[in-house]
């Protein structure tokens, strides 16, 4: 007899080992997908705007991702009040007049590397993501190239690509028109680590 008073001898020991097997399948099924996903450890997103007048630099260390090395999604999330300004008063118009920062609160890109990458052997990669990229309320189907590091564990992600003002509704008043290019220039690097739940 065991505790539901049943006899041993009726547990069907086919129909045990199926359900240890299943028990174990989806325990090392949720271990593996828990430890190929990577998230950031740190950021820093630039951008630079060549104009005839002036120059504009800005630098953004609060943007956060992650990369699944299962199916390769990648998703980033950058606050647009993150990004800092030599000039205050820059600072200032970027976010309100601009990006409309409060109404606008994040720029976003997500999609999926389109190459097979060997995250368990350290190298570069050229790679590709094809995404959705959101920037001012503005929807739009991308295509961005970089690089992808395999250090040990974690990975490093470098990015650059060019962003056209008017593709994201970004409207620069005729006044200011000669201080500020209408594509800016944008770098990505972000370093990331393993997901360990806690």
């Amino acid at each position: 007899m065991n505790n539901s008073g049943l006899p041993i001898s009726n547990i069907n020991p086919q129909v045990m080992k199926q359900k240890l097997l299943i028990a174990v399948a989806l325990l090392l099924v949720f271990q593996t997908t828990m430890a190929q996903l990577y998230i950031f450890r740190e950021s820093k997103i630039t951008f630079f705007s060549e104009a005839p007048l002036e120059n504009i630099e800005a630098e953004n260390k609060t943007a956060s991702s992650r990369i699944n090395s299962v199916n390769n999604d990648i998703a980033v999330k950058v606050p647009v009040k993150g990004f800092t300004f030599e000039k205050k008063l820059m600072q200032e118009h970027f976010n309100e007049n601009y990006m409309e920062s409060e109404k606008f609160p994040y720029a976003t890109f997500a999609g999926k590397i389109q190459e097979q990458i060997d995250y368990s052997k350290d190298g570069t990669s050229q790679v590709s993501a094809i995404g959705t990229m959101k920037i001012h309320g503005v929807e739009k189907e991308v295509t961005l190239k970089g690089t992808l590091t395999v250090k040990g564990k974690n990975l490093v992600l470098h990015a650059e690509f060019t962003v056209r003002l008017e593709d994201y509704n970004i409207k620069i008043p005729n006044l200011v028109v000669q201080n500020i290019a209408e594509e800016v220039l944008v770098k990505v690097d972000i370093d990331y680590i393993p997901y360990e739940k806690k």
